[in-house]
């Protein structure tokens, strides 16, 4: 983290959402910046009531300062740069530095201040998803309070009513401002043990977001409906998403919000969780049954946890296939079994870098070193310890070890499997395949076969 001084000798004008003392405006908090895309440990808070922190997927927590019992943070938003993966950088706009903005961490009950500078070129505001609060804080603009004008600060303040799961993002030319990697993840923890809100050993948030950056380009197209071809966790696609490091027999939580255009069936490999609750707050118990796959909607949050008792490298993303992929194209024929021998040398000759693609599927693709723009990211990438893993987009890993010592979040390495635990090749004889086969009541016909019958037409059919 690092500070920088945003006043340049002129004092900010301050603006209050509602009725804010003078005291409290006197002097604003001095807003935190990060410039690292990787996951910051989590934040022990320093004041305040104490609390289990979370650990922000490739990202981190806002400090804050106590003022009179009052918790107050300082949010910027501004453009920034955001290191999507090794190599690929966009031009997004986002809080602090970074897009996501950071998490803000609160205790049930907490007097929250949040004042929030405009940098952007256009006006803004900011939206406390899931929140109890007063009408006027609410962040909707020219329905709830007037937009923050360019240049502005805002303040909000409001206590934390009810501990749970949450996110804040504008309500303000939202196709633009959320296209651009505008938002941020809150979590409200209780102020005492609560029936149905366990104590774990490691909790992780992240928020899921669509982009569409054409290659070698650096800047979201806000116009996009549908065919996004960057699927972020964090506003990072894999090989760039960090790993989750947790020890074995750990109780871990994750915590997911959904700010895409569709809804991701988040799938964990080797172990079985319960989603525990939303935004809507905790679930009831009888409503939690054991899954290996949630789906998160559109504007919804999920918190599932589980037992790490399986030791190993387990995959996690979105089931959605395209989903595990970067840099997608949406107009691509699928060439698979097309023979295109001889095809490929005389196009060589005009294009001496033209290569042959999905003819035996897309997967030769993560292998391929094909020239591509600056600034891209190749559609398939990242390796494990026995080639490449074919994947992009949604995807990590959760890294379950029995040696990493409580509090130790860093990437252990690869696994080791035991001997005999690994699938391997057969070289031996094999049995022949069961196969179905054609019933003695419905013999095949005699002669050719044919798989399609096509008939054109001759004449218009009267139309």
């Amino acid at each position: 983290m690092n500070r920088r001084n945003f006043f340049n000798g002129a004092a900010l004008t301050a603006v209050a959402a509602a009725s804010v003392s003078r005291v409290a405006l006197a002097a604003l908090p001095e807003p935190i910046l990060m410039t690292e895309a990787d996951t910051a440990p989590p934040l022990i808070p320093p004041s305040g009531r104490p609390y289990n922190p979370v650990v922000t997927l490739n990202g981190w927590t806002l400090p804050w300062r106590m003022n009179s019992g009052v918790k107050e943070f300082h949010l910027v938003a501004e453009p920034v740069v955001r290191e999507m993966a090794p190599g690929f950088k966009a031009h997004m706009w986002g809080y602090n530095g970074q897009s996501p903005g950071p998490t803000i961490e609160v205790v049930e009950g907490d007097r929250v201040r949040v004042f929030v500078t405009n940098r952007l070129p256009e006006h803004t505001s900011v939206h406390w998803h899931g929140q109890r609060l007063p009408n006027g804080m609410d962040g909707v603009s020219g329905l709830t309070q007037p937009s923050i004008g360019v240049g502005k600060t805002f303040v909000y303040e409001f206590v934390a009513r009810r501990p749970g799961t949450f996110m804040y993002h504008p309500h303000a030319d939202e196709m633009t401002q959320m296209a651009m990697g505008m938002m941020g993840f809150w979590v409200t923890h209780p102020k005492a043990k609560h029936p149905l809100i366990d104590e774990v050993d490691r909790d992780f948030v992240f928020l899921l977001s669509a982009y569409d950056i054409d290659p070698g380009t650096m800047t979201p197209k806000i116009m996009t409906m549908t065919d996004f071809n960057l699927w972020t966790w964090n506003s990072r696609v894999f090989p760039g998403i960090d790993t989750f490091n947790v020890r074995q027999g750990d109780k871990v939580r994750m915590r997911i919000g959904n700010l895409t255009m569709t809804n991701h069936p988040m799938h964990l490999h080797g172990h079985e969780f319960k989603v525990t609750g939303s935004d809507g707050g905790p679930w009831p118990l009888a409503a939690r049954v054991p899954e290996v796959t949630t789906d998160v909607g559109v504007g919804q949050m999920r918190q599932f946890e589980f037992i790490a008792d399986e030791e190993g490298d387990w995959a996690f993303h979105c089931h959605k296939s395209h989903h595990t992929m970067n840099a997608m194209g949406h107009a691509i024929p699928t060439t698979i079994g097309v023979d295109h021998r001889g095809l490929v040398g005389k196009l060589q000759k005009a294009m001496p870098d033209y290569m042959v693609m999905g003819e035996r599927g897309m997967a030769d693709m993560g292998a391929m070193e094909m020239p591509i723009p600056e600034n891209t990211a190749p559609m398939m990438t990242g390796t494990g310890p026995y080639g490449g893993v074919e994947m992009g987009g949604m995807f990590s890993v959760l890294k379950v070890r029995k040696d990493q010592k409580p509090g130790d979040y860093k990437n252990p390495g690869w696994f080791k499997q035991p001997p005999g635990t690994r699938a391997f090749e057969w070289t031996g004889a094999l049995p022949e395949p069961a196969r179905m086969k054609a019933s003695a009541a419905t013999p095949a016909p005699a002669g050719p076969q044919t798989e399609v019958q096509i008939r054109k037409p001759t004449g218009h059919a009267g139309h």
